[in-house]
């Protein structure tokens, strides 16, 4: 069988992106999301276009029952996990600490740091039986600088980071790789989910500069994961030309 990468929050942005550069590459896929209907179309568009196999798996990684059903739930030809990305996440609502929704904050919180914890959870044991595998988790600019506003959402890039470091030294026994990479301004879904579909606000975050697109990332995230075996990228921040960090954007 062809290797095997699991991608969450494979329904747009990143994730589908990834998923399509990684079954481009030849990989079979198993992609993950909340909407269903969403799945089946990507899942349909990769097979067709490149022909490998992909298998859908339905749940929010909020979920932490429904995360360790689904892994384990799954056919035996598919545990042999390879690459794990663990994309899903997002940012909602931009505001002052003391103005800041609770919800908000929970929300990004279940997603962000404990999605990402359960799945990786979940699927470590998988990689630790054939002693090999590589996690990719995606972090942000965020992650490495506060920025105005950004309060918890910087709260729980900065905890991908910490996560990251901590699983590269964890993991290293078992020959598992821990890749972070950082993204800076990239025009995906990312910030109308921010603004909660307030289109002017989230258009307004892109004027003015070219921004990454995200088959930049599925690019970066590729390579990556195309290193030979005894190589591994650590941590990489990236950035559009524009961007020197995450509080620094040049619009001119």
């Amino acid at each position: 069988m062809s290797k095997i990468v699991l991608i969450t929050g494979a329904t747009s942005g990143f994730g589908k992106a990834m998923a399509q550069k990684f079954a481009s590459g030849g990989y079979n896929c198993i992609i993950t999301g909340r909407r269903e209907a969403k799945l089946l179309e990507i899942a349909d568009e990769i097979k067709q276009q490149y022909g490998t196999e992909v298998l859908q798996l339905v749940f929010d990684v909020q979920d932490k029952k429904a995360v360790f059903e689904a892994i384990e739930s799954l056919p035996e030809e598919w545990k042999a996990i390879d690459i794990l990305i663990n994309n899903a996440g997002l940012a909602l609502g931009k505001d002052s600490f003391e103005d800041a929704s609770l919800s908000d904050w929970e929300t990004m919180i279940d997603t962000n740091v404990k999605g990402l914890l359960y799945i990786s959870k979940a699927v470590v044991p998988l990689m630790i039986a054939h002693k090999s595998g590589h996690i990719i988790n995606l972090g942000s600019t965020a992650g490495k600088e506060v920025y105005k506003e950004g309060n918890v959402y910087c709260a729980t890039k900065h905890a991908v980071d910490a996560l990251s470091k901590a699983m590269r030294v964890d993991l290293l026994p078992n020959k598992i790789k821990v890749t972070a990479i950082h993204p800076g301004a990239a025009d995906t879904d990312f910030s109308n989910i921010r603004f909660k579909g307030d289109g002017t606000k989230s258009a307004a975050v892109y004027e003015g500069y070219t921004p990454l697109h995200a088959e930049d990332i599925a690019d970066i995230a590729f390579y990556c994961a195309s290193l030979p075996a005894h190589v591994c990228i650590n941590d990489l921040v990236v950035t559009c030309t524009a961007q020197a960090n995450a509080t620094l954007l040049y619009k001119g």
